[in-house]
């Protein structure tokens, strides 16, 4: 018989903890606030532990789980309720759930909720009060039973699982599938488990999957969310058993992530953050959002200079990788005075002996070729012309043509050999020596240049881990730590410093990065058809005052291609690059016009809610149909962007709008500002030619 604890209400949100009344194993439900918790009648119930833990030596879970799943086995019944402890303070509540096994291990599970907001942050502490060493093959994050509440039966057709899937250049494609497609449909027996665990092992955390994962209770429109907030590898799990769903998540386990961890008597280890929500909508973007807007509160804390989302310009698909003194201060003489705030040099600028950009990364020192009267020179010019000057580093990893490269005492290694890929290696960040090198080269160049920008690229990935701990994935984990610690230690030296995120574009799109950053590469998408897409996948997975998108500009573009590239940045940050020494009037009228619908739309940006429309877009590299993104804000502001694909010409594209708005400005090329109309609350638009784009800002009269 399942056995309440408490149930706390926590904003729109309530969390229900209950027990078996036999095996005094606890479980957290989520719930809307409104939503009353009863239970389910099954035939078979099966509880779900409110911490998945697997210790080595245990018995490992039957059921045919070997191989697919460490979740609810022995290890975890070991475990029983023994108290909860809850703490309010300024406006934060903390409930502490502790559950201890015959062996003396405990466990602390932490949720805790923020006053004012949507989301719950969860995390598990295990500490070792035992005599003998405890080894860790799985500990969660968070894990919630009873996503099947208020089904009946085995409710059929009910449940969807939305997950976030991510490729290079082609990141965020919503993937949605009902339980049965994924096959955890239960048996006619009710034996053998179902279990659908996903991830990535390595350092790019968004190399295949975000670490998102929504279900979805289509009868009753109810949202379960949870995202990991982990630099490195993780992984999440929707488990069956009978009739009863769960799902739970955290570091990648030992069967996925190659992790296992040491905890001797008197030591303890705690878990990655999950941030957690739940809702009821008949809007499935709600549920996303809520989860994005976890991180509301560490960018609205970030540097002053980024609250009104300032324009930059990167000066990568200008000069390609060969930035010098001579062509930035052409770029820069192109470009003052048009409303950019930062102006960013990226990689290359530390080139020896005509050595690519990408294999000489590490050694950093000022190109005299590129620089000849040095680094300075040139961010003072830039400076002078009202720019904050940015640079580029490819931190944790050296290129396979620089000095650091042989230095491998200093370098990760697997199986005792320097850890290496194509045309690199990658810093040992653990070591002191690593730390202070970097301090050196990364924080010492920002300060003697007086840079205020950074951006951090980091273009590949370590893999399932490395030498030095007692698993590769602890080795990886460990590593990933002491990077993020270095990160920690810039902004501490360089007080006010604008972080970018970049990992080949969108690899790192994770919520531990994003919180220490004021902004992140979107994707490696400059140039391409895609970019729209993508930047409009994002709205799921980051905050778009976050999303720094690409418009890249050519001297052969049309003005129809400039308005398709630069409307794409009104879904986040705009960053502005390419040919521009070289525009016509013309070209240069058209971008100056997208800036000022840009600083016209930022606080919508800022603070706003996203609804997509249109086609359903398969391939991405060759998209047909439409799309249209609405993005409104609660200071009765909106704005609409479309993007016209393959096959969209003489189409007209319609979306709902909330009662009360109408134009008041449009960006599109020449020809397309005519073929925008408001009527009965619809926002139409009509493309006169394929690949073509129409921003439209709204106001409520």
């Amino acid at each position: 018989m399942w056995k309440l604890i408490a149930t706390h209400k926590l904003g729109d949100m309530q969390a229900v903890y209950g027990m078996d009344s036999e095996t005094e194993n606890p479980e957290l439900v989520l719930l809307p606030a409104d939503m009353e918790y009863r239970e389910a009648k099954r035939e078979k119930p099966y509880g779900d532990s409110l911490v998945q833990i697997k210790i080595a030596g245990d018995t490992y879970p039957g059921g045919y789980a070997g191989g697919n799943t460490l979740r609810q086995g022995q290890s975890v019944l070991d475990f029983r309720y023994r108290e909860q402890n809850v703490i309010v303070n300024e406006g934060q509540t903390d409930i502490c759930t502790i559950l201890e096994d015959h062996r003396n291990y405990k466990i602390k599970h932490h949720l805790t909720f923020r006053e004012g907001e949507k989301t719950l942050r969860s995390y598990c502490i295990f500490s070792n009060e035992g005599k003998e060493r405890a080894t860790l093959e799985l500990l969660s994050s968070f894990s919630l039973g009873k996503i099947s509440l208020f089904m009946e039966g085995d409710g059929h057709d009910t449940i969807r699982m939305h997950r976030l899937r991510s490729v290079w250049s082609m990141e965020g494609r919503l993937e949605t599938r009902t339980l049965e497609e994924l096959q955890l449909e239960p048996s006619w027996a009710g034996h053998a488990v179902r279990a659908e665990r996903f991830g990535q092992a390595g350092s790019m955390p968004v190399n295949g999957y975000f670490p998102i994962l929504v279900l979805e209770d289509q009868a009753n429109q109810i949202y379960w969310g949870a995202q990991i907030a982990h630099n490195a590898s993780w992984q999440m799990e929707v488990y069956r058993r009978g009739d009863d769903i769960a799902i739970s998540g955290g570091l990648a386990d030992r069967e996925l992530g190659h992790w296992m961890k040491h905890v001797e008597p008197g030591e303890e280890f705690t878990t990655p953050e999950a941030i957690l929500s739940v809702c009821c909508s008949p809007d499935q973007e709600v549920i996303f959002q809520r989860l994005t807007s976890a991180l509301d509160t560490e960018t609205e804390q970030g540097p002053a200079c980024e609250q009104d989302l300032p324009v930059l310009f990167n000066e990568y698909c200008t000069t390609w990788g060969c930035p010098s003194h001579a062509n930035i201060e052409k770029i820069v003489n192109r470009i003052k005075g048009k409303g950019f705030s930062y102006f960013v040099i990226d990689c290359g600028w530390y080139r020896q002996n005509a050595v690519p950009w990408d294999i000489a990364m590490g050694d950093y020192k000022v190109s005299e070729e590129l620089f000849p009267d040095g680094l300075q020179k040139t961010t003072d010019l830039i400076r002078e012309n009202g720019m904050r000057p940015g640079i580029w580093f490819e931190i944790d990893n050296v290129g396979c043509k620089s000095q650091a490269y042989q230095e491998t005492e200093h370098l990760l290694k697997r199986d005792r050999q320097p850890l290496t890929t194509t045309m690199r290696r990658f810093w040992d960040m653990r070591q002191p020596w690593v730390q202070e090198y970097l301090t050196e080269k990364v924080i010492g160049t920002l300060k003697k240049y007086g840079f205020g920008y950074m951006k951090m690229d980091y273009n590949d990935t370590i893999g399932i881990g490395c030498d030095g701990a007692e698993s590769l994935g602890e080795g990886l984990r460990q590593n990933m730590e002491a990077s993020l610690a270095f990160i920690r230690k810039v902004k501490e030296e360089v007080p006010g410093i604008v972080l970018e995120n970049c990992s080949s574009g969108g690899h790192k799109l994770e919520p531990l990065m994003m919180s220490e950053c004021s902004m992140a590469s979107f994707s490696d998408a400059h140039e391409c058809e895609e970019i729209p897409i993508i930047a409009a996948n994002l709205h799921r997975a980051i905050l778009p005052r976050q999303s720094q998108i690409w418009a890249v500009i050519h001297r052969e573009d049309s003005l129809k291609r400039i308005a398709y590239s630069v409307a794409a940045t009104f879904l986040g940050r705009m960053c502005i690059s390419g040919d521009v020494v070289d525009l016509s009037e013309a070209q240069w009228k058209l971008i100056d016009e997208g800036i000022a619908f840009y600083k016209k739309i930022a606080p919508v940006i800022k603070n706003g809610f996203t609804w997509r429309y249109g086609t359903e877009i398969t391939s991405y590299r060759h998209p047909r149909g439409w799309q249209g993104v609405l993005r409104a804000g609660d200071d009765k502001k909106a704005f609409a962007v479309f993007h016209g694909f393959h096959g969209a010409s003489g189409i007209s594209a319609h979306i709902p709008v909330p009662d009360g708005f109408a134009i008041k400005d449009v960006y599109a090329d020449p020809d397309g500002k005519g073929k925008v109309t408001m009527e009965n609350a619809e926002l139409t638009v009509c493309f006169r030619e394929d690949m073509q784009a129409v921003g439209v800002y709204l106001e409520k009269e």
